[in-house]
């Protein structure tokens, strides 16, 4: 390596070549080559807020004694955050060719405090079983330099990092998107230059070739943080509404609107291959018959659509199966709380958290999905257990994360404190699991990997090295 000579110090020292991270890929199809995950970061929650919060490491490796099992943990040094979705600091998206920024590395990750309004910055190295506290951002900085609280998603961009908030410092809207630096981790403001009528927040993601960002509706902290409020709920007064956006004047475009009745329009998850221009998002009910469903929005000609692909119907049930939420309906509702799509854009997966149902469709064709797997753990009433369990399970399918090659699928089962206290009034025991993909279509339970959280509750798990749900790419697959 040259050696070059500090004209201060009067010592040589060596120059560095800045290399991209070698978990950066500039195409799906080359991420889906990279090598196998051994490791996943959980968090996990105290719902009872005695304790704290903690990210939790799983190691992911069939050959190790410590398969499926916590292999490093670190705990927040606040109670009561409430650990929701959380992403890397950088991802392929940094070798895109407009903002490119190879020089930044796939080490931190930031994880929002949904209830708190607080990010921690946790460092994956040297060790990256035991992260360690690099930054935390407290909540008046976040508010003071955006206008926003509850930070909820986190995406790593070619040019910052994007995070997005349910609402306002008081708890009432509009919510949004800020960004913050790859490096310093320093709060940049609020990404919105003309929102329009956007007034609901909850994902963001984009098709990073036609500048284009998308965002979906829940609602604002009031509305949501005491659990689900039966009286909004009935009057369509959550989102139902995606907002498409321009990705570099940070403009307002266009309001696809799914109608009241489509309540709680939630995950985002665009085709991989930047040549697409069609991605899917999930509806966690539907007023008319309590089903959920899954839309495709999609680009015809130069205007931006939008339309169900698939309906999944409510289930029936004897009212004293029920929590007394659902008792007067008879019925369970599928709750569609979280959507995965494999990188070669061929496997949309679909956790049905009240039926307690992991669906798998075949979405080569995107406007005609065919199901082609499904698996059931937990459900409000079938409880389904697990080759490891002792018992029936609680919760269901929820957080949903696919890796790399798309040969496997992880799940967690809670959604969000208050809620899962409403839909599983009995109480949730937290626990992750895993499902091996077959070539075809297809889903195998993998009977040796139950995580038990006890007590504690497990969200949204990332894998070492990215993930299905983690990078965005700027190059087409060759």
């Amino acid at each position: 390596m040259p050696q070059v000579i500090s004209p201060r110090k009067g010592v040589a020292i060596s120059s560095r070549t800045f290399r991209p991270d070698p978990t950066f890929y500039p195409s799906p199809s080359m991420a889906q080559d990279a090598p196998r995950e051994t490791l996943a970061y959980v968090v996990e929650i105290d719902a009872t807020g005695r304790t704290p919060d903690a990210l939790v490491v799983l190691d992911l490796d069939p050959a190790s004694p410590t398969y499926a099992q916590e292999v490093g943990r670190v705990e927040m040094p606040n109670l009561g955050d409430e650990l929701h979705h959380f992403g890397w600091n950088a991802c392929s998206a940094a070798l895109c060719p407009t903002m490119p920024h190879p020089h930044v590395e796939r080490r931190y990750l930031l994880v929002p405090g949904l209830r708190s309004s607080r990010v921690y910055v946790l460092d994956t190295k040297p060790d990256p079983r035991q992260p360690t506290i690099h930054k935390v951002i407290e909540p008046q900085d976040l508010a003071a330099k955006t206008g926003y609280s509850r930070p909820h998603t986190v995406h790593c961009g070619p040019d910052a990092v994007y995070m997005n908030a349910l609402g306002s410092p008081s708890g009432d809207g509009p919510g949004g998107v800020f960004l913050l630096d790859h490096n310093t981790f320093e709060i940049k403001g609020a990404w919105e230059k003309n929102r329009g009528p956007q007034h609901l927040s909850y994902d963001f993601w984009w098709h990073l070739g036609h500048d284009t960002m998308l965002t979906s509706e829940w609602g604002t902290p009031n509305m949501v943080e005491q659990g689900l409020n039966p009286e909004i709920l009935l009057a369509g007064g959550y989102g139902h509404c995606l907002h498409v956006w321009n990705l570099r004047t940070r403009e307002h475009v266009r309001t696809l609107d799914l109608g009241p009745e489509q309540q709680m329009v939630l995950e985002l998850r665009p085709a991989h291959d930047p040549r697409k221009t069609y991605g899917f998002v999930g509806v966690v009910t539907s007023l008319a018959d309590l089903s959920a469903s899954v839309w495709l929005w999609h680009l015809d000609g130069d205007e931006w659509k939008i339309q169900k692909v698939i309906e999944v119907p409510a289930e029936p049930a004897d009212a004293a199966d029920l929590p007394p939420l659902l008792q007067g309906f008879g019925a369970v509702p599928p709750l569609i709380t979280d959507i995965n799509l494999s990188l070669d854009d061929r496997f949309l997966y679909v956790s049905c958290w009240g039926t307690g149902e992991l669906r798998q469709y075949d979405v080569s064709d995107p406007f005609q999905p065919r199901l082609v797997g499904s698996v059931h753990l937990g459900g409000i009433v079938r409880r389904t257990g697990h080759p490891r369990a002792s018992g029936p399970l609680t919760g269901g399918p929820q957080m949903v994360e696919v890796s790399r090659d798309g040969q496997r699928v992880y799940v967690t089962n809670s959604l969000y404190v208050s809620w899962d206290d409403q839909f599983y009034p009995s109480g949730i025991r937290g626990w992750a699991a895993k499902l091996d993909v077959q070539p075809g279509g297809g889903l195998t339970l993998d009977p040796d990997f139950l995580v038990d959280f006890g007590e504690k509750r497990a969200h949204q798990v990332r894998l070492q090295g990215g993930d299905a749900s983690s990078d965005s790419f700027c190059y087409p697959n060759p």
